[in-house]
C-alpha cells in the first residue's frame, strides 16, 4: 500500500514537471484569431459599407418608387365577343365559315333555308297589289261618279226650267181665268204641271246630293283600300327582314370561337351558334385588393407581363375602375349582418387598356392570365389632400 502511493506521488509529480517544462513552449492547435489580421478587417468594412449602401439606396427608391407599384397576379385579358345567334327558325342551309377563322363585320356566315320566308313575302306582295288595285277601281268609279253628278246637274237644271215655265204660266192664266177669258180647267192643269215641275226639281236636287254623297262614300273606299295596302306593305317589310335574316352575317370583325352549327341543323331565335371574339380590341380585367386602390387614378400607365411572352412586357393605361367590388355584382351579394362575420380583403376589378404591336397581338387571346402593375406616383400627394380634407372639416364641425 505504501508502496502504490508512492508510485501516484512520483506520478503527479512527473506530470506536474511536465506542465511547468513546457509553459515556455507555443501551442501548435492554437492559432490567432482572424480579425487581428488587417486585410480581414479591411475586407470586412468594405462588406458592411457595400452593404449599407446597398440598403440606402434600396430603402430611397422603394419610398420614391417601389412603394407606388401596385401588382397583382389576378388579372386575365379580355374581349367584348358577341354571341351570333338566329333570329329567325329554320333549317340550316349551309355555314360558310370555319373554326377560328378571321371574319368582317357583315361577311356571311351562316344560310338558313329561306323558301318559307320568300313565300310569305310573295304573299304579302300580292296582298299590296290587290289593295292597289282595288284603291285604283275606286278611284275609276269616282271619276264615273264625276260624270254622273255632272248630269244629276243638268236634269236639275232643265227641272228648274220647266218649274220656272210652269210658274209664269200659272201666272198669266190667273187673271185670264178670273175675267172669264180662260177656263178653270185650264188654269187647273196648269197649276198641275207647275206642282209636277216642282216635284222634278225636287227629285233632280235629291239626284244631285245622292251623286255627291256617293262621291264621300267612294273615296272612303279608297282611303281603305290604300290603309289595307299600307297594312300589306308592313306585313311585307316585315317578311323582307325575315327574309334577310336567313343570311346571319357577323356584326364586327374578329374570329370565329365556340363555333356549333352545323348543316342541316334546325335552329331556333336565340340559340347560340357560335361567337365572335374581336381580337383587335382586348383589355385586361385586373383584380386588385381594397388595399391596393388608395392611389390609383384612371389613366396612370401600366406595365403587363404575359406568361405567354416571358421575359416581355406590354404598356397600357388605367382605363376605369370598377364602381363596386366582385362580390356586389354576383349572383348573391353576400349579407354580412350575422352574429359570424371573418374580414376579407375585397378584391375591385379595373380595366386596363393596352395597346399591343402586330406580332404581340397574335399571340395574346381572352383569358390568358397576366400579371399587372400600376404606377400610382401621380397621385403620392391625394393622401395628403384627404388629410388636409379631414382636418379642415373636423376644424368646421368645431
Amino acid at each position: 500500500m505504501d508502496e502504490s502511493m508512492a508510485e501516484r506521488k512520483t506520478q503527479s509529480g512527473d506530470a506536474a514537471a511536465e506542465q511547468n517544462g513546457g509553459a515556455g513552449e507555443e501551442d501548435p492547435a492554437r492559432k490567432p484569431s482572424p480579425l487581428k489580421n488587417p486585410r480581414v478587417r479591411v475586407v470586412l468594412l468594405v462588406v458592411v459599407l457595400v452593404a449599407i449602401a446597398g440598403g440606402l439606396m434600396w430603402y430611397l427608391r422603394y419610398s420614391s418608387y417601389g412603394r407606388y407599384q401596385q401588382s397583382t397576379n389576378d388579372a386575365f385579358i379580355q374581349s367584348n365577343a358577341v354571341v351570333v345567334s338566329s333570329k329567325v327558325s329554320g333549317y340550316v342551309e349551309r355555314v360558310l365559315v370555319a373554326d377560328n377563322q378571321q371574319v368582317r363585320a357583315g361577311q356571311a356566315l351562316v344560310e338558313i333555308d329561306p323558301r318559307d320566308y320568300r313565300a310569305r313575302a310573295e304573299q304579302y306582295q300580292a296582298q299590296v297589289n290587290v289593295a292597289q288595285a282595288n284603291a285604283a277601281g275606286v278611284q275609276a268609279q269616282v271619276r264615273e261618279q264625276a260624270a254622273t253628278i255632272d248630269q244629276a246637274r243638268a236634269q236639275l237644271k232643265a227641272a228648274e226650267s220647266s218649274l220656272a215655265f210652269a210658274h209664269g204660266e200659272v201666272v198669266r192664266f190667273t187673271p185670264l181665268a178670273a175675267s172669264g177669258a180662260e177656263t178653270h180647267e185650264r188654269l187647273a192643269q196648269l197649276r198641275d204641271q207647275e206642282k209636277q215641275a216642282a216635284a222634278q226639281v225636287a227629285t233632280a236636287r235629291a239626284s244631285v246630293t245622292g251623286a255627291e254623297r256617293r262621291v264621300g262614300s267612294l273615296e272612303a273606299q279608297i282611303g281603305q283600300a290604300r290603309a289595307q295596302g299600307k297594312a300589306a306593305e308592313a306585313q311585307l317589310a316585315s317578311a323582307n327582314v325575315d327574309l334577310g335574316y336567313a343570311v346571319i352575317r357577323a356584326s364586327s370583325d374578329g374570329q370565329v370561337g365556340n363555333k356549333t352549327v352545323q348543316p342541316g341543323q334546325f335552329v331556333q331565335p336565340g340559340v347560340r351558334l357560335m361567337s365572335i371574339v374581336p381580337v383587335h380590341n382586348l383589355y385586361i380585367n385586373a383584380n386588385f385588393k381594397e388595399t391596393q386602390l388608395g392611389l390609383m387614378r384612371v389613366g396612370q400607365p401600366v406595365r403587363v407581363k404575359v406568361d405567354a411572352i416571358e421575359g416581355v412586357e406590354l404598356h397600357g393605361h388605367v382605363e376605369s375602375i370598377a364602381p363596386g367590388t366582385g362580390a356586389q355584382f354576383s349572383l348573391l351579394p353576400p349579407q354580412n349582418a350575422t352574429g359570424n362575420f371573418t374580414k376579407i380583403v375585397q378584391r375591385i376589378p379595373v380595366r386596363v387598356a393596352i395597346d399591343p404591336g402586330p406580332e404581340a397581338r397574335r399571340l395574346l387571346v381572352p383569358g390568358m392570365s397576366v400579371e399587372v402593375t400600376v404606377d400610382t406616383r401621380s397621385a403620392r400627394g391625394a393622401r395628403e389632400v384627404i388629410e388636409r380634407e379631414q382636418r379642415d372639416s373636423e376644424a368646421a364641425r368645431k
